[in-house]
């Protein structure tokens, strides 16, 4: 049996979902982002257990066509911008197509009746997220993470992330680098910073 699970979007959820399998003696096949393939067929009373369980962890069982589509939208976009190192080379609207096995349009009018936001948008968003992670990891230079997270120039990123953040890639990093300061610093830095 198969089933769908809402926000399902991380290893550390997958690990969860499978704890809370066990916990209810159910047996699965593969756990992946936003599904699960059981061994057994579940009762209405073992889905609402685990429907329960999962709503605890900020997780949720669905069971409309649509959402489940768009939760795959989302589990395909998500994967492919945090959890690969290199995004597709192909059209990404070719790639979603033949992933998910439906028409782009669709899926595009969709996603934007559904979720209030265009698929263009929301990979935008994670692409910019991951363009953040990257910076402050600080192991690529902004041309590397350019080519990594498929953009066409190292200006297009830059724009594209002043645009989303309001910021320049360089004017992130300096932030980034201020963020973290000991404990015992911040006080004396704020007043220093307070006289000037």
């Amino acid at each position: 049996m198969k089933i769908y699970i809402k926000y399902m979007v991380s290893n550390r959820c997958k690990m969860l979902v499978k704890e809370e399998l066990k916990k209810l003696g159910l047996h699965y096949i593969l756990v992946e982002m936003g599904a699960v393939d059981i061994m057994e067929s579940l009762t209405p009373a073992q889905l609402e257990l685990l429907g329960n369980a999962l709503q605890k962890s900020g997780l949720e069982l669905m069971d409309d066509k649509k959402a489940v589509l768009m939760e795959k939208v989302k589990n395909v976009i998500i994967e492919m911008v945090h959890y690969t190192d290199e995004l597709s080379k192909v059209n990404f609207s070719d790639f979603l197509s033949e992933k998910l096995n439906h028409d782009y349009t669709y899926l595009a009018n969709l996603f934007s009746e559904t979720q209030g936001i265009t698929i263009e948008k929301f990979l935008i968003s994670h692409k910019i997220e991951r363009v953040k992670e990257l910076i402050i990891y600080d192991e690529l230079n902004l041309t590397e993470i350019a080519w990594q997270m498929h953009y066409s120039s190292v200006a297009h990123l830059s724009n594209q992330f002043k645009k989303v953040t309001g910021l320049t890639p360089s004017h992130f990093k300096q932030l980034k680098n201020k963020r973290r300061r000991p404990i015992e610093e911040i006080g004396v830095q704020y007043q220093s910073e307070g006289d000037q």
